[in-house]
């Protein structure tokens, strides 16, 4: 996992923000939810402590996706960016592909497998 701080944003630039510490996990994640907020297969995030987050411009506008849980977007771009959940109280969760580099981050597990659609994940038997 990269240990350089993390910046990231939005499509149209309206949500910019940074971090100050490596990320506490990277993953995939495979619930029907993820899917539903994203328009993807799966979502992979990267989880950062939010007292290691800065927003440099405005931050999110937030949609209460289901009890105990909100999820970031841009008002501007329409851009799903963020989640944050009672589940993990203190932290926010980036879709990777808001970092200006996701590359540097690499995924180390996949998560709620059991949603995972058929071809998105080497099941076992």
């Amino acid at each position: 996992m990269a240990d350089k701080n993390a910046k990231g944003g939005c499509q149209c630039g309206a949500v910019r923000f940074e971090t100050s510490s490596a990320p506490k996990f990277v993953c995939n994640c495979h619930c029907r939810s993820c899917r539903k907020a994203t328009g993807g297969a799966f979502s992979t995030w990267v989880g950062f402590a939010d007292k290691n987050i800065r927003w440099l411009t405005k931050k999110p506008s937030y949609h209460a996706s289901s009890k105990g849980v909100r999820r970031g977007f841009c008002a501007e771009c329409g851009t799903p960016l963020t989640y944050a959940g009672e589940k993990w109280a203190g932290e926010t969760h980036f879709l990777i592909g808001v970092l200006d580099d996701p590359s540097a981050f690499t995924p180390r597990k996949n998560v709620f497998t059991e949603d995972a659609l058929d071809w998105a994940i080497h099941k076992e038997e």
